[in-house]
């Protein structure tokens, strides 16, 4: 049981930092303010925009506050045309920096994908350790009851039949009546020492222990 706990401590403690460190690299794909065209050509006539990032279709686009916004471009023309088409300033639109990158690869849409997947897995990996720590103790505590089953009987002793054989070689019992036996063998030596002759000598212990045999 101790050992389950520890294991489940372990278990919990991994997985926090896990999901911390997937909390913190996550941030990049927090949902964006998104911005129409239109939008975006009111915010560049009054200066709010500091740079666009063109990937593809997609305008990555950066305030002068440094918060971001995304947006998308017409197909048919290019970043300038679409802008002018919808009434941009050009002399406020010369002040944006405007940068072209090749257009997202496999991570653009696998890096969500794993972000939502992996938590699942760890959360499984989580209850099917659980699952096992919990399987295994309960094996072995089965196995356990199952031992002591096969060695003991219904009142706690041994099903072994007890033997003259099995309590003749028994050195604390024969020592417990070493002084008994020297009384009976010279009793003139512990008379002399104002030691009273035994009426009995009693023997405590289980049914089925070799008392009898032993005396």
């Amino acid at each position: 049981m101790r050992n389950l706990v520890k294991n489940l401590v372990f278990i919990l403690l991994i997985f926090l930092i896990i999901s911390g460190l997937f909390a913190l690299f996550a941030r990049p794909f927090e949902k964006e303010k998104e911005l129409s065209l239109t939008q975006l050509v009111e915010e560049i006539n009054q200066e709010k925009i500091k740079k666009i990032t063109v990937s593809g279709n997609k305008l990555q686009i950066i305030y002068q506050d440094d918060t971001e916004a995304k947006s998308m471009k017409e197909t048919e023309s290019s970043l300038s045309q679409s802008l002018l088409n919808y009434g941009v300033d050009k002399t406020k639109l010369a002040k944006v920096e405007i940068e072209t990158k090749e257009a997202g690869g496999t991570w653009t849409w696998l890096g969500p994908v794993l972000f939502a997947v992996l938590p699942l897995l760890l959360f499984g990996v989580f209850f099917w350790m659980i699952f096992r720590q919990a399987k295994t103790g309960a094996m072995q505590a089965f196995d356990f009851t199952k031992a002591r089953a096969r060695l003991f009987g219904a009142e706690g002793h041994s099903k072994e039949r007890i033997t003259f054989k099995d309590v003749a070689g028994l050195a604390e019992a024969k020592e417990e009546l070493k002084e008994i036996i020297d009384f009976l063998k010279n009793p003139k030596k512990f008379l002399q020492m104002g030691a009273r002759i035994p009426r009995g000598v009693l023997l405590m212990g289980s049914p089925g222990t070799g008392k009898t045999l032993l005396a």
